[in-house]
């Protein structure tokens, strides 16, 4: 086999055309990441012009730690954007050496939206879980039947356990709660609008507390 490659990169002919095949390969390679850098500059500048949603079209988006901390379930429920026919979901979240993680999904909204976001990875059923993980932001955005980008909304989010003062990821939500039980992971953020009061720990100024127990 060896002995064939050698046989074929010493051939004349293909001697004859490598500076082309070289040329050819490097037009592709810069294609390719001209492309990648005008899809990123679309999406930025679609966030940049897309208009405000209304706070009466304003879903409730909540993060719920499971007992181990390893998972967030995601709950976009009461979805009345006018238009929106489907949504991408982008879950951030940064690690303790400060790298930043990413979990991105699209749903076609048929009512409301529930995942089970995995702050790792996973590999033929065997999972590795991301420690460490306190701080991350949750972007939404809806689009319409042509798949244009009508409205986002994004929080900040705040996983906490073992403490005895709950904060929001800007500071400007703390909770004390009367006893906190040990082993039990609470994530703060803002909702956009009032959560179900049976499924938060508390819910005010725009922001909740949801809790794995």
């Amino acid at each position: 086999m060896i002995e064939k490659l050698k046989r074929f990169f010493m051939n004349p002919v293909f001697k004859k055309y490598l500076p082309f095949i070289l040329l050819g390969v490097g037009v592709l390679i810069l294609a390719g990441a001209f492309l990648l850098i005008k899809n990123s500059k679309e999406v930025g500048n679609e966030d940049e012009t897309v208009k405000e949603i209304p706070v009466e079209q304003r879903p409730i988006v909540s993060l719920i730690p499971s007992g181990d901390g390893h998972w967030l379930k995601l709950k976009i429920e009461q979805i009345k954007v006018e238009g929106a026919v489907s949504l991408d979901y982008e879950l951030l979240y940064t690690l303790p050496d400060g790298r930043v993680q990413g979990v991105p999904g699209t749903v076609k909204i048929k009512g409301d939206v529930i995942r089970d976001l995995l702050l790792g990875s996973e590999s033929s059923g065997k999972f590795r879980y991301d420690e460490g993980v306190e701080t991350g932001s949750m972007t939404v955005r809806f689009r319409n039947l042509k798949g244009k980008l009508i409205g986002k909304l994004s929080t900040k989010f705040h996983m906490q356990t073992g403490v005895k003062e709950l904060t929001s990821a800007d500071g400007k939500f703390t909770y004390s709660p009367d006893k906190i039980s040990k082993g039990v992971y609470y994530v703060t953020m803002e909702t956009f609008a009032e959560p179900n009061p049976s499924t938060v720990v508390v819910y005010k100024d725009g922001y909740g507390v949801f809790s794995s127990q």
